[in-house]
């Protein structure tokens, strides 16, 4: 499933997927961005296999590439929540 919220509007989206794949990660985007009029400047993300290939201290992530080139593409900034945090708050914020 992928749930993309907006921070400000709390305006969401969910698609179902039968799997997490990079094909699927980015048709979410593609989707989110059009169902919202736009691209935001940040994301937050949980540390999922299809954007964080290892997740270091505090904040060091090493990102996938694929997912590098998709936000490079649509020119936005990913953040990734520290992996401590609780489920209460939102995986993925735009």
């Amino acid at each position: 499933m992928a749930h993309i919220k907006l921070s400000h509007s709390r305006a969401f989206l969910l698609r179902a997927y039968p799997l997490q794949t990079h094909e699927m990660l980015f048709d979410a985007h593609w989707h989110g961005f059009y169902v919202f009029g736009g691209v935001p400047a940040r994301g937050i993300y949980d540390n999922m296999r299809t954007a964080v290939d290892l997740v270091g201290r505090g904040k060091a992530r090493h990102v996938n590439i694929r997912f590098l080139a998709m936000a490079n593409h649509y020119v936005f900034e990913p953040g990734f929540r520290n992996p401590a945090a609780s489920w209460g708050e939102p995986a993925c914020r735009h």
